[in-house]
Parts: structure tokens; sequence; C-alpha cells
């Protein structure tokens, strides 16, 4: 069990995953008692992808998703306090309680949403990767998105316009098998995603999604690819979703046993198991982390309930109108 990450790195890599699981967990709960309405994707099982991604990557990078937004959006610095409450709809929300789960943003940390449009990230973030290689930054975006984006259009013409002008952008593929609820044997006949890339001649990796130390190394080496200006990387991460596409999904099409055998595998007990055995951490440190998840969970519940609704005048506000549109004729 020997590894070349640090106790720190573990320990910040425990915290971080297990924090994304509890407050998955109770947003599940939430919605089952209607304190939450709509959509509602949970990112329970694949919270290593979000830990391995943020020790590899700085402050100022970018990072934009698709709907399965929680999970990252938390990592990435937005504040459980305020996604807590944009699952309530609450204007103490990251998105002022007007994008609810499927919408989470924080410009300020660099966490850019949060999209509905199925593959619409992948074309945004390599629009963020131009305006850092524009600005003449060594910034770089991580463009996440999931197996079933992957068939989209929109994903090509992305891979060609940022190899051929070098971007800054590393296109992260979290293949968790399903899609909504389709497997990716059944949607194409590549199914190994990362070979999409060898169309575009662009450098690709597939790693197992599950242990935040392969997820690293992966992103680390597209990383330091990108801000040497060699251009972007495709990384198919390889991981699972214990619970449905979304809150109101039945799950018929996989067997218990399958999700059995991946919980086998759990990022957060074997990253746990590490601490212990590896790195002589007590179980008596693990509960004071432990403690500390649980109340910053109830917390951001606390901050969301004692929120205030958004006032009625906040419909019309944060809507892009553009007066002199060129293409509209009275």
């Amino acid at each position: 069990m020997a590894t070349k990450f640090t106790k720190e790195t573990y320990l910040y890599w425990y915290e971080l995953m297990l924090l994304l699981r509890r407050f998955e967990e109770k947003a599940g709960q939430l919605y089952g008692m209607q304190k939450i309405r709509g959509f509602c994707h949970l990112y329970i099982g694949q919270e290593a992808i979000a830990a391995g991604c943020m020790t590899a990557t700085k402050g100022e990078d970018k990072m934009i998703t698709a709907y399965r937004d929680h999970g990252l959006a938390i990592a990435k610095g937005v504040s459980a306090k305020s996604c807590m409450a944009e699952l309530y709809g609450k204007a103490t929300g990251c998105s002022k309680g007007k994008g609810g789960s499927m919408h989470f943003f924080g410009v300020d940390v660099g966490f850019f949403g949060g999209h509905g449009i199925v593959g619409a990230q992948i074309g945004t973030g390599a629009g963020l990767a131009f305006a850092e290689k524009y600005k003449g930054t060594d910034n770089v975006c991580l463009s996440f998105f999931g197996d079933g984006a992957a068939r989209q259009g929109m994903l090509h013409e992305t891979f060609n316009l940022a190899m051929l002008w070098k971007l800054p952008v590393i296109f992260i593929c979290e293949n968790n098998n399903y899609a909504m609820g389709t497997s990716v044997h059944r949607t194409s006949n590549v199914v190994d995603i990362y070979k999409l890339a060898d169309a575009y001649e662009m450098p690709a990796d597939s790693i197992d999604g599950m242990d935040p130390e392969s997820v690293h190394e992966s992103v680390a080496r597209a990383v330091n690819r990108a801000r040497k200006g060699d251009g972007p990387t495709l990384i198919e991460i390889k991981t699972y979703r214990y619970k449905g596409h979304s809150m109101s999904d039945p799950q018929k099409y996989r067997t218990k046993e399958e999700v059995e055998e991946y919980k086998e595998r759990d990022p957060i007990e074997t990253s746990k198991k590490k601490l212990l055995e590896v790195f002589g951490v007590s179980e008596a440190d693990i509960e004071v982390i432990n403690e500390r998840v649980r109340a910053e969970v109830e917390e951001s519940v606390q901050f969301a309930e004692e929120s205030a609704w958004p006032d009625a005048d906040e419909l019309l506000k944060d809507v892009y109108v553009d007066q002199n549109y060129p293409f509209i004729v009275d």
C-alpha cells in the first residue's frame, strides 16, 4: 500500500471527499422531504475525481461542468452554505436562488457552472481556455462532461479547434457507464472514449476514477503540458455513481450487485484505510475530521433554512439583453 503522496495530501483528499459525500447524502434526504425541488443529480461515488483534480491544479485555473455539479463546485471553493441555499432556491445561493441544482456558479473561485444543455460546456470550456491564452496567463481550464455528452457534435468541433489553436484545456470525461440510463456499449461502436482524441492527434489517457492518486497524476501531466503551450488532452476517467442519474431515476438498467461491486472500491474508504495503515493516523483523528464535516453540512442546511427567498423584482435581473442586436428588424 505504498504511496508517493504525503499524509497531508491524503488528509486533504479524505476530508474533501467526505464533505462532498455527506453534502450529497443530505441533499438527497432533503429532496425526499421536498425541501429541494426540480432536478437533482448527485455526485455520490465520483468524489475521487474532484479530489485528484484539485491537488493537480492551482486556484487560478478554471473549471466548468455539466449538471452533476455539486461536488466540483464545492471542491473548487464555492461554499457549502451557498450551494445548499441554491438547492433551496434562496437568495443567498451561489446563483441567487435562480439556478438550482444544475446551475451552480462561482466566478470568484473560477467555477463556471453547472450547464443543463448536454455537451455545451465542452465548447465553453475551450472558450475559457482561449481567454487565458489570449491574456497571456499560464492558467488552464478543466472542462468536464459525461459519457453521454461524448456523442455530441460539440465535442468534435471543439476538439478540432482546441488542437488547432493549442488551447490550454483539459477535457475530462467522467465516464460513469450509463449516461442517463443507457450503457456506453449501446450508444457507440467506440466504447473507449479516450480513443476519440486519436482523430485529432490529441494526447489522451484512460484512468481509474475511484482512486485520487490516479486522477491527480493524469491531470497533473495534462496540466503541465497545457501550461507549456502544448495544447489540450482528453482524459477518460472511469468512475461510477452509486445513485441514479437523477433523484427520479428508478435505476432498472443495472443490478444491485454491480453497484455493490463498485462500492467495494469506494475512494473514501480506501483513503481512510491508507491514512490509518500507512500514515499512522488514529481513529480519533479521523473522527475529528468526520465531526468537522458533519458540522459544516448541518451549518449549510441551517443557513439555507434561515435565508430569505429572492425578491420578486429579481425575476428579470441577470437576463442578457442587447438592445442593438443587429439581426432584429422592427
